[in-house]
């Protein structure tokens, strides 16, 4: 209870909610929600603060282009060539054999990430006819990384961890080992989820395959559409 003063110099005495009750129209809030923020908060503002000097330590494994005739259903694949049109966010690249239409999505919206006729290498993933871009070099050797940096969702507390260094740390090289071990080749590293790797590999027939590699070593298929089985 507590007094306010009002316009004309009254005192009017205030009532609050009885002790153990909530006001009506409200619900409680649990006290481990607010625990749990608590912890949150000072590591998403810390992440935050960091982020902008911290850029992705995820690399996709560079792949080495094909010719564009070439192009066949893959988690990961590379083409070298010219830039012959551009459509939006969409363009067209060139080389001695054939042509291929790349989807760059929102880092390509309004059609400057490249220019008509410059020399361009673009990998990414190769399905339904179209390359989905992931990695972007420029012919003076300028690379942009495309689509999702990789990692926890952003402002996830598994990415406030991440971006301060809490985070768990993948052995990249151990995870390739146990694809290996598991009966593939030709492991390429496409992207990073909050605990896991997305990788484009090769069964012992040369199909190919993507696959989900924990950082635990679990390794799960995922259909790559298209791709010879």
């Amino acid at each position: 209870m507590s007094d306010e003063t009002t316009i004309d110099g009254t005192a009017r005495e205030i009532r609050g909610p009885a002790a153990g009750t909530e006001p009506r129209g409200r619900s409680a809030i649990p006290r481990r929600t607010w625990v749990v923020g608590a912890v949150a908060a000072p590591l998403v503002l810390g992440a935050m603060g960091l982020s902008l000097a911290q850029g992705t330590t995820f690399q996709p494994t560079p792949v080495e282009p094909v010719a564009i005739q070439a192009l066949a259903p893959s988690g990961a694949i590379a083409v070298k060539g010219a830039v012959a049109e551009i459509f939006g966010n969409k363009f067209v690249v060139q080389d001695g054999t054939g042509r291929a239409l790349v989807e760059t999505g929102r880092a390509g919206e309004g059609g400057g990430l490249v220019a008509k006729g410059e020399a361009v290498t673009v990998q990414g993933r190769f399905e339904q006819g179209f390359l989905h871009a992931s990695v972007l070099t420029h012919g003076d050797g300028r690379k942009v990384l495309l689509g999702p940096a990789g990692g926890p969702p952003t402002g996830s507390l598994d990415w406030a961890k991440d971006r301060i260094g809490l985070g768990p740390k993948p052995d990249v090289a151990a995870l390739t080992a146990t694809v290996q071990a598991a009966g593939y080749s030709d492991v390429r590293v496409t992207g990073r989820g909050p605990r896991h790797l997305e990788v484009a590999a090769k069964d012992r027939d040369g199909g190919e395959h993507q696959l989900h590699v924990g950082f635990d070593g679990q390794v799960r298929e995922r259909p790559v559409p298209g791709a010879r089985p």
